[in-house]
């Protein structure tokens, strides 16, 4: 359950919400930075509803603006890293995992017992799988670039088809700048 993250926005914090390739996306941010982004079909739906209901929208939120500038960007294939002022809350293991999802290049993907090894311990794939789950702010930060030790998807929030689609997006783009 992951209710508790309503509880770890600032007062002062509010959301608003982009169309995407991937459907609708929910961004919460404060003057901090941008704490989560909520997928349009998130699982928690009662739970996403009450963040919603909690927080004023603001289309016009600095943060909110320089986040839906980067993921235009993103989807368009200009930008390939996020410089955008990120407001984690988590274990320090979550932490280090998340940490650890940032330095995946664009385009490339590894394994969760890699990830593991990168946090400094390639037996606690598990443990990784569970802290990528929990990620705030996919895309951002992006978890759907691990990939089980087969080379098959698997698990992601947003779904398996949209894990999909990023990987492919990437690729795409790496091999277009790539041939440029």
């Amino acid at each position: 359950m992951r209710k508790h993250w309503i509880s770890h926005l600032p007062l002062d914090s509010s959301y608003a919400t982009i169309s995407t390739p991937v459907g609708p996306l929910s961004l919460f941010v404060s003057a901090k930075g941008l704490h989560r982004i909520l997928w349009g079909n998130e699982h928690e739906i009662e739970e996403s509803l009450q963040a919603l209901q909690s927080f004023k929208k603001d289309e016009h939120h600095p943060v909110f603006l320089k986040a839906t500038k980067a993921l235009q960007e993103y989807f368009s294939g200009q930008r390939h890293t996020f410089d955008l002022p990120l407001v984690l809350n988590g274990t320090e293991f979550q932490m280090k995992a998340w940490q650890a999802l940032c330095n995946i290049p664009y385009g490339q993907t590894l394994s969760y017992a890699e990830q593991a090894e990168k946090v400094g311990n390639r037996n606690k794939a598990r443990a990784v799988g569970m802290a990528n789950h929990y990620n705030p702010i996919p895309i951002i930060i992006p978890c759907h670039r691990v990939i089980g030790a087969n080379g098959q998807l698997t698990g992601f929030a947003g779904g398996l088809e949209l894990k999909q689609y990023l990987l492919t997006l990437e690729k795409n783009f790496s091999v277009l700048r790539a041939a440029a």
